[in-house]
C-alpha cells in the first residue's frame, strides 16, 4: 500500500525506517545495508524528502547523517499512516531491524489469529533495553508488549536442550518478522 502512495518502495521503506525511529541518526550505506537496498537510490530518495521536509540531515565529519524532521507538521500524521499501513508486525519488523536482533517472532494468542491485547514477542540477540523502542507501537496498537529477549548463544542452548519453553515454542504457531529459527 506504501508503493502505491509513494513513488518508490525505497522511499516507502526510508519513511517507515526513519519515522519509526525518529531520535535516530543514520547515513546513507547504513540506511541501504537495513534496507538492503541500493546506496545511489537510497540516496536520491533521502535527498528528495530532505527538500520536501520531511528529513533533516547533519554532516558529521565525511559522513552525512540523516533523521526525522520530527518538526514537520507532516511528521505525525505520516508516522500514523505508516505505523497503520504496516500494521503490527510491520512496525514492529521496523524498529527491530535498526537494534542489530538476528531474529524474532511473535508467538501465542496472536500468533494464532485471536484478538488480544498483549503480544509475546520473542527476540534473539540486539540491544540492551528493546522495551523503550516499542512504547510508541504499544500506544499506536493499544496493546502490551511482553519481550523475551536471549542471546544467540543462549538461544541454541535452549534449542539443544529443548527445554519446556523451547517445545512450547517449536510446536506453537509463530509468526516469524525476520530471521531464522
Amino acid at each position: 500500500m506504501l508503493q502505491k502512495l509513494f513513488s518508490s518502495t525505497v522511499r516507502a521503506d526510508i519513511l517507515a525506517l526513519l519515522l519509526n525511529n525518529p531520535n535516530e541518526k543514520f547515513y546513507v550505506r547504513e540506511i541501504a545495508n537495513i534496507l538492503r537496498k541500493n546506496p545511489s537510490g537510497v540516496k536520491r530518495e533521502l535527498d528528495n524528502l530532505e527538500k520536501m521536509g520531511i528529513l533533516v540531515s547533519e554532516r558529521v565529519a565525511n559522513l552525512r547523517y540523516f533523521q526525522a524532521n520530527t518538526n514537520s507538521p507532516f511528521f505525525p500524521e505520516l508516522r500514523n499512516l505508516i505505523t497503520k499501513s504496516l500494521g503490527l508486525p510491520g512496525a514492529l519488523k521496523s524498529v527491530l531491524r535498526v537494534s542489530g536482533v538476528k531474529a524474532a517472532f511473535i508467538t501465542g494468542p496472536y500468533a494464532e489469529g485471536l484478538a488480544t491485547d498483549s503480544i509475546d514477542l520473542f527476540v534473539i540477540g540486539g540491544g540492551a533495553s528493546l522495551k523503550e523502542s516499542f512504547e510508541n507501537i504499544e500506544k499506536e496498537f493499544k496493546v502490551t508488549i511482553n519481550i523475551r529477549q536471549v542471546s544467540e548463544v543462549d538461544f541454541r542452548k535452549m534449542k539443544k536442550q529443548m527445554t519446556g519453553e523451547m517445545k512450547k515454542i517449536t510446536k506453537g504457531k509463530k509468526m516469524i518478522l525476520f530471521g531464522r529459527i
